[in-house]
């Protein structure tokens, strides 16, 4: 039991690289970790009616796909355990169907998240471009029907990736959503930051603002900062995924293509790891969220705190 996108061509093409294999305890840890952190997250934007706001509800969006991801990469790696000591077949009619599930709903969160960080980076421009007509036009109504589009979507394309995987035009377009849901990430948080700057020079530049330089310097670098954990970890954690689904196309027999395939599952541990990192960099930095962490937590009947 494994991916169909692992595509594993070994026995047809010879390469030097043997597989890398990640072990199934470091799996099952990320995918435990993730999982509780992320079902944190949905539990609390869900039981915190302050919480209940367009961009606390693309976190939340955010934060179940992540969980479903979590959850059902689990359940994969300990079936891959089972089967490789047996006590599970690996080809059986009942193994296959739950395989091609356990696909689809990883193909499913993982299109989400991307989808989700597209709507967060969205919600956020219009939060700074259009303050005084933000709750005009991100209503609950409408934030809703997004979240029903995205998740929607996610849940068609997931089974048509998995039913048409073989299919190069289902690869080019996953590969070119990617793209296109980076490129769009990378313009909305760079034009931020630069009116974010434009701002503090302006401030900085009054009279009588003299030790406002230093602070807008700081802000400038905290700025960059942010914005390059934000992007940087997403490339980082997402890149290698995705090149993996073009060298497919491109030169699926080729020796030195099958030595960047044979490091697949470490590709799928950086997905993993990503998930493990979203709730660190668009939840835990709320105030609003780790109070409600404490509350859920530190209560006995956690039920009336929150």
């Amino acid at each position: 039991m494994d991916y169909n996108i692992s595509m594993n061509t070994s026995s047809v093409v010879q390469s030097d690289c043997p597989e890398v294999r990640v072990p199934v305890s470091v799996f099952t840890t990320i995918g435990l970790v993730s999982l509780a952190e992320n079902f944190l997250v949905v539990v609390a934007v869900i039981r915190n009616s302050n919480l209940h706001s367009p961009m606390y509800c693309f976190i939340c969006s955010l934060a179940a796909f992540n969980t479903v991801a979590s959850l059902t990469k689990t359940f994969e790696t300990l079936m891959i355990a089972f089967a490789d000591s047996g006590t599970l077949e690996k080809t059986g009619s009942s193994e296959t169907k739950l395989d091609d599930i356990i696909d689809s709903l990883l193909c499913m969160s993982f299109v989400g998240s991307i989808s989700s960080f597209l709507a967060i980076a969205v919600d956020r421009y219009i939060t700074i471009f259009h303050a005084l007509r933000y709750h005009n036009i991100m209503t609950m109504q409408r934030t809703r029907a997004v979240l029903a589009i995205i998740w929607s979507t996610c849940g068609l394309s997931a089974i048509l990736m998995v039913r048409f995987f073989d299919s190069t035009f289902i690869m080019i377009y996953f590969v070119i959503f990617f793209l296109l849901s980076l490129a769009i990430i990378c313009f909305l948080y760079i034009f931020i930051f630069m009116l974010a700057r434009i701002h503090a020079r302006k401030i900085a530049s009054l009279p009588s603002s003299g030790g406002r330089r230093w602070q807008w310097r700081g802000s400038s670098m905290r700025g960059a900062l942010t914005l390059t954990i934000l992007v940087g970890t997403f490339v980082v954690c997402w890149a290698p995924f995705f090149l993996h689904l073009i060298i497919i196309m491109v030169c699926p027999t080729n020796p030195y293509c099958e030595c960047y395939r044979s490091l697949f599952q470490l590709h799928m541990l950086l997905l993993m790891s990503h998930a493990l990192i979203d709730p660190a960099i668009y939840a835990f930095r709320s105030a609003e969220l780790r109070q409600t962490f404490r509350r859920m937590l530190l209560c006995s009947n956690w039920r009336q705190c929150v």
